[in-house]
């Protein structure tokens, strides 16, 4: 089990349950959209984001992005990471019928994909050597690459989501961030081309 220094949030206490499998870790609920009127857990959170680092861990159906969209708003963005599950759809075994967008939420995914999807945000892991951020890749680059400002963008976009295994709920903002954790310019060069070449 891997001890996580970053306070990790996540949006209810199944989620949190599943996780406390994975990692050690101090792990808060958002109580689902609860925490838009609880005033002392999110100055809890603006604490702890600033003391030890804050990473949001929320399922990846519109609810989710709409919690993880209020917290980018509420704390400081060099604070917090985020850290996103691919849409796997089904539904969890506790309950009789699939969510509203039919995807599994953070207590239906595996260990191993939470594991990475909080290595992915850059998690600090105690007692390992952690690696900077990779790229520096801008917007430019997004526009350069065709995954913005092009009519088919959107298109390429999701096609790489869905590589990546990440939730196709994802900005290009929230991506960009994300392939600045996994790649550089000339890395994910190479890997649109191995997309493309495969289409």
């Amino acid at each position: 089990m891997k001890r996580i220094r970053e306070a990790i949030l996540v949006e209810g206490r199944y989620d949190k349950n599943t996780l406390s499998q994975v990692v050690d870790a101090v792990i808060l609920e958002t109580s689902g959209f609860g925490i838009f009127k609880d005033e002392q857990r999110l100055a809890l959170l603006r604490r702890l984001a600033e003391k030890q680092g804050l990473i949001v861990l929320t399922d990846s159906d519109g609810a989710g992005f709409v919690i993880r969209n209020y917290i980018r708003g509420a704390i400081p963005p060099e604070q917090v990471k985020h850290a996103y599950i691919p849409d796997v759809y089904g539904k969890e075994r506790r309950k009789r019928a699939p969510g509203k967008e039919g995807k599994l939420g953070v207590e239906g995914m595996k260990p191993q994909v939470l594991l990475d999807a909080l290595m992915r945000a850059g998690a600090t892991v105690e007692g390992e050597e952690t690696a900077a951020p990779r790229g520096e890749l801008t917007p430019a680059d997004l526009y350069l690459l065709g995954l913005t400002g092009r009519p088919d963008s959107a298109e390429r976009r999701a096609r790489l989501l869905k590589t990546l295994d990440l939730p196709g709920h994802l900005s290009a903002k929230a991506l960009l961030t994300v392939l600045n954790a996994l790649y550089t310019g000339e890395e994910l060069e190479e890997l649109l081309k191995h997309m493309a070449d495969a289409s």
